[in-house]
């Protein structure tokens, strides 16, 4: 029987717009409302935060920084399956700690996984018109928090590359004949490698069937959905591309072949989403990969993950936004949080009687 992950209690300090607020998740829907520029992305972001220590909309923690100040403060309140946990994090002068009941982690990665959120935003649409990087980052974020090897195997693959990398570019100024340490380099990305190939092709497998019941009920379409995984580790091992493109490494001076390249191909009646797929197509495509994931993640984590969704109101129509709310008000979903400036919108689409609270900023 899966539990909820549910947030009770959220303080902010020097955490983007805010100096010090404390908000309130009573109702298993919170519709955050409040004029554009209030701040209603950045509390949201806050949630997040506290699920991942990261911001989902910036890669850099001093972007979450109030203006002016020099670091930050995000404290939540969670009940999970019946426990009741409080956890913090700290960022200041580029150190970030992370607080589970007034206990500091000792490694970050202990924390990811246990308080899962599926995050759907409006530029969430790189996910299908960008290129390989955000799809990687993607499958990573999802596979990183079911299964701590990957989560660790990924790590280590990314570090042993920049030095592969940083040798290969010595090899410019000063060769080595000794290829000692690159032998070691190979044999670790080999084995890392191949590890993440095996669980990335096998997460396909897993995902594929939820990502086509979820596009079918939000679009209402008879597409026949495809989703290829193309990799390099396909076709050879990890080891035989090394080996095999060591002079054109070094002539470039990067690892050129590798999991790093990966990606995954998107396609609707075999014609390729990102070039051919409407915006409708492409947005029911979007959402059934979230949705997708968020039921893959209570799945293999045993509970119901957050949902917190961004301002997506105004980017749907009628139809859409009825097969959405059909789906996440089911009993497989738990805690939703959103945004949107119009809280009339909210309460006509959720319907009487649903139980939602407003934090109006």
């Amino acid at each position: 029987m899966k539990h909820d992950l549910r947030l009770h209690k959220i303080s902010l300090i020097q955490f983007r717009n805010y100096s010090s607020s404390v908000f309130q998740f009573d109702a298993p829907v919170t519709c955050i409302t409040g004029r554009n520029g209030s701040g209603k992305t950045n509390l949201l972001d806050a949630v997040y935060y506290l699920c991942y220590t990261k911001s989902y909309f910036s890669a850099y923690q001093q972007n979450s920084v109030q203006m002016g100040m020099d670091g930050f403060r995000v404290t939540g309140l969670f009940d999970h399956g019946g426990d009741e946990e409080k956890i913090s994090c700290k960022w200041k002068a580029a150190k970030k700690e992370v607080w589970k009941n007034e206990v500091l982690y000792e490694k970050l990665t202990d924390h990811i996984g246990r308080y899962s959120a599926v995050m759907i935003a409006p530029d969430d649409t790189e996910l299908i018109n960008g290129g390989s990087e955000p799809r990687r980052r993607w499958v990573d974020s999802i596979l990183g928090q079911v299964d701590k090897v990957y989560l660790e195997q990924l790590m280590e693959y990314q570090r042993i590359l920049l030095q592969r990398n940083a040798w290969l570019k010595m090899q410019g100024f000063k060769p080595s004949p000794n290829y000692t340490e690159l032998d070691f380099y190979n044999s670790r990305l080999a084995a890392n490698g191949a590890y993440i190939h095996h669980c990335r092709s096998r997460f396909l497998v897993d995902f594929l069937p939820l990502l086509n019941e979820f596009y079918h009920r939000l679009s209402g379409g008879a597409e026949v959905l495809g989703v290829t995984y193309s990799s390099d580790l396909n076709s050879k091992t990890m080891d035989e591309w090394l080996v095999n493109g060591l002079e054109q490494d070094l002539r470039l001076q990067r690892t050129l072949r590798g999991i790093h390249k990966d990606d995954w191909e998107f396609t609707l009646n075999s014609m390729l989403l990102k070039q051919f797929g409407s915006q409708g197509q492409k947005k029911s495509f979007l959402f059934a990969l979230k949705l997708g994931q968020y039921a893959y993640l209570s799945k293999a984590l045993g509970h119901l993950p957050l949902l917190l969704l961004d301002d997506i109101f105004e980017k749907l129509d009628q139809s859409r936004m009825e097969a959405l709310l059909s789906i996440i008000r089911g009993e497989a979903f738990g805690q939703v949080i959103l945004t949107d400036t119009h809280p009339e919108r909210i309460r006509q689409a959720f319907g009487e009687g649903a139980e939602i609270g407003f934090i109006h900023l």
